[in-house]
């Protein structure tokens, strides 16, 4: 017993530690602030389910119990956040994250006094999590491939998985016993200590890394995957920039189909950390997708602007820039721009009509 509240105690610590961190020195950071409501809701859980808290809840103690069960739904949130320079919280999220808050108060209230709705709720909130978790899961795996930023490819993995673990755990664990009435036991033991170790992790490299700009716990303020390149970086060879930019600008390899980091690696001439080190802190993208489509929407602005290409049609244009299909050239397009192609060649032509007829 000494063991498991010494760990849970630990764990709060850390906990509210990370939190204020985030809140001290990334409040402009989408994914700062999800991190600390996560790590808030952690130090919670790690409170209300104790086996010394005290039972039956009183109304700040199930409010307590209804934010700590709504973390999977923050840890999904989060993860999008974390791996996806172009997530954007939408209405729904909040409205989700509220109706897991409300699941789990009626479920520990006992206000609805029905056995089988309680069991119900217990299951159906056991599976949102199991669920959550796994899109999280997804989430990194997905977009990993295309990360530039090396300090969050290292970490990504140990720390989204390992979280992701600990959900999963809990959400299979809740099928063999009632989690509004947690006893002393080893499983309590070995949760408080998997969540230990996680704390102590993130915190470990939150204090190692400070306020460091592109810590993946702290992330600096929300930069699009299609922000403009930066300056090149000191410790960069001028020499592969312009290798890698004639590679671009004049062989135009980003037409080539099916075009990855990799294959783009062996055509440098260079191994493939390097050359998202290059992209990265040479020119400050942090999504190998976001640079290819640089290029890929310069070239198609240029031919939607040419008169002499407007009866040649979109499809065609995004098939030549190197997209596979029209959707994906489509929200590229348009996240770059804030238009549709119709409407920029559209508003184009209408301005070079006019400068004709000025002159």
């Amino acid at each position: 017993m000494s063991i498991d509240l010494g760990l849970r105690g630990a764990v709060v610590a850390l906990c509210l530690l990370i939190a204020a961190m985030a809140l001290r020195d990334r409040r402009d950071s989408t994914a700062a602030l999800l991190g600390a409501a996560l790590a808030i809701g952690a130090a919670a859980s790690m409170v209300c389910t104790a086996p010394t808290f005290p039972r039956p809840f009183a109304w700040w103690g199930l409010l307590i119990l209804a934010l700590s069960s709504a973390n999977s739904v923050v840890f999904w949130l989060w993860a999008r956040a974390a791996f996806d320079d172009d997530f954007v919280p939408r209405p729904w999220h909040g409205v989700l994250w509220a109706a897991v808050a409300v699941a789990q108060w009626l479920d520990a209230s006992g206000v609805t006094r029905s056995a089988a709705l309680e069991v119900a709720i217990e299951r159906t909130l056991s599976f949102a999590s199991l669920g959550l978790a796994l899109l999280a899961v997804a989430q990194t795996l997905v977009t990993w491939p295309a990360d530039l930023v090396q300090g969050r490819r290292g970490l990504r993995l140990v720390v989204l998985i390992g979280a992701s673990a600990q959900t999963v755990l809990n959400s299979y664990l809740s099928f063999l016993e009632q989690p509004s009435h947690p006893t002393f036991s080893m499983t309590s033991v070995a949760n408080a200590f998997v969540l230990f170790a996680l704390a102590g992790l993130s915190a470990w490299h939150l204090l190692e890394a400070g306020t460091r700009k592109g810590s993946i716990l702290l992330p600096a303020a929300n930069v699009p995957s299609s922000a403009p390149a930066k300056a090149p970086d000191a410790t960069i060879e001028p020499a592969l920039l312009r290798r890698l930019e004639q590679l671009m600008t004049v062989e135009r390899i980003y037409r080539r189909e099916g075009l990855t980091i990799k294959l783009l690696s062996v055509e440098l001439g260079v191994p493939e950390y390097r050359l998202r080190q290059l992209i990265n802190e040479g020119l400050g993208y942090r999504n190998f997708n976001a640079f290819l489509n640089h290029y890929r929407i310069g070239e198609a602005k240029a031919a939607l602007v040419d008169p002499e290409q407007v009866e040649v049609p979109v499809l065609t244009i995004a098939m030549d820039t190197g997209f596979q299909s029209i959707g994906p050239f489509n929200r590229a397009f348009k996240a770059a721009t804030n238009l549709t192609p119709t409407e920029f060649r559209r508003l184009s032509m209408a301005g070079n009509a006019a400068r004709g007829t000025t002159n």
